[in-house]
């Protein structure tokens, strides 16, 4: 039962999903939670060296720790999505 609980916590849903374009010939990926968020960040951001990128990284390990919130960490995203020119929209 805790498992369970601490999966839920860490992959906190974002309120309205991201959608972001990673690569030049890659499909629309639509990010929907904090865990997807911070795998993208870590794994497949495009702008390694970026203030925006790291920000919004440790709004994702805030959220995991328990201190800090999904909206926080889905704005920060969206700035670092932005500042790497990826980002699409929000689905609403």
């Amino acid at each position: 039962m805790m498992g369970a609980m601490a999966n839920r916590r860490r992959s906190r849903r974002f309120t309205r999903p991201v959608v972001i374009q990673p690569g030049r010939i890659d499909r629309d990926r639509v990010v929907t939670n904090v865990r997807d968020a911070a795998h993208l960040l870590l794994r497949e951001w495009p702008v390694q060296a970026s203030e925006k990128r790291q920000a919004a990284m440790e709004a994702c390990l805030r959220v995991f720790r328990g201190e800090g919130s999904a909206r926080h960490a889905r704005q920060a995203f969206i700035d670092a999505a932005k500042d790497a020119r990826i980002f699409v929209g929000e689905k609403v």
